[in-house]
């Protein structure tokens, strides 16, 4: 007969509910603690960005300013080249994303189901290529580039990514090997070749896999600073990264406006990341499930 307590509302609990209860409420004050940790830079920055210019760095530190200096976002919304960085970063991130998670798919249908020769190798050899660290390929890339005549333009930024990337692959292919073989046997009997079997079973089935990485490939590209600084020389082809990154040219001690930039940058990301939370969660959990 298990022990039995009684709980200030006078319910009767089990003694090992009353020890669940505990450590999950040790649990949640522990991620909560860890959570406002994680949110002080974030909330800083929106304090700064509502100071009066010359009172970010007031000691001691004020987190609600006295006066709320919402000029700093019309300042940057209006007289500064924001929304058309904005507009660019989405206009180079737009195609790789969709195209490059498509053809990362059908590599990663190809590992995961179809039998060739040398899979495995050809596979290792895919996987060997993220141990490459980017600055070793990054001047040979830009010579290449430079010869072909695409410095100064969007095409490196958008044409490599459209090819799918190995981490991509990789994601894919576990979780399309969670998929249930028999599926795709019925398909086989329906008279469907594999690439049909790919369009009309693997991805109508993959959406938290694929919803997750097309948010990995977004963010990546969103927030991509190093590629457009090396490629792109012309003020109105910058990216959103680097409109910020001139604020600390042009307005070195005016923090407060680089701080409402930065606000307004990272809305999108949060916004896209809330509404695909539940994917993104599911995705993540299953893809390692099976190797």
């Amino acid at each position: 007969m298990s022990t039995r307590i009684t709980t200030a509302s006078g319910a009767w609990v089990s003694q090992k509910q009353a020890k669940e209860r505990t450590f999950k409420g040790f649990a949640y004050l522990f991620l909560s603690a860890g959570a406002l940790v994680m949110a002080v830079p974030f909330l800083w920055m929106v304090s700064t960005s509502l100071k009066q210019q010359g009172m970010e760095f007031e000691m001691p530190p004020k987190w609600i300013p006295q006066h709320l200096e919402w000029s700093n976002y019309r300042f940057v919304l209006f007289e500064s080249d924001i929304v058309q960085g904005f507009v660019n970063t989405l206009l180079i991130i737009l195609l790789p994303c969709l195209v490059g998670l498509f053809t990362s798919a059908l590599a990663a249908y190809a590992f995961a189901r179809l039998a060739f020769p040398a899979r495995n190798l050809l596979f290792g050899l895919l996987l060997a290529t993220m141990m490459i660290p980017g600055v070793v390929t990054m001047i040979p890339t830009f010579m290449l580039f430079k010869t072909i005549g695409w410095i100064d333009s969007w095409l490196p930024l958008i044409i490599p990514g459209m090819f799918g990337a190995a981490a991509a692959v990789f994601l894919l292919r576990q979780f399309f090997m969670t998929i249930p073989k028999e599926l795709e046997d019925a398909a086989k009997v329906d008279g469907m070749n594999p690439f049909h079997t790919f369009l009309r079973i693997i991805l109508p089935l993959s959406k938290p896999a694929l919803i997750t990485q097309g948010l990995l490939n977004f963010i990546a590209g969103y927030n991509d600073y190093l590629g457009p600084l090396i490629y792109i020389n012309s003020p109105e082809k910058y990216t959103l990264q680097l409109v910020l990154a001139s604020f600390q040219g042009f307005y070195t001690s005016q923090w407060t406006y680089i701080m409402a930039g930065s606000v307004l940058a990272l809305i999108p990301t949060l916004l896209v990341f809330f509404f695909a939370q539940k994917y993104f969660v599911e995705g993540i959990a299953l893809t390692g499930m099976k190797g």
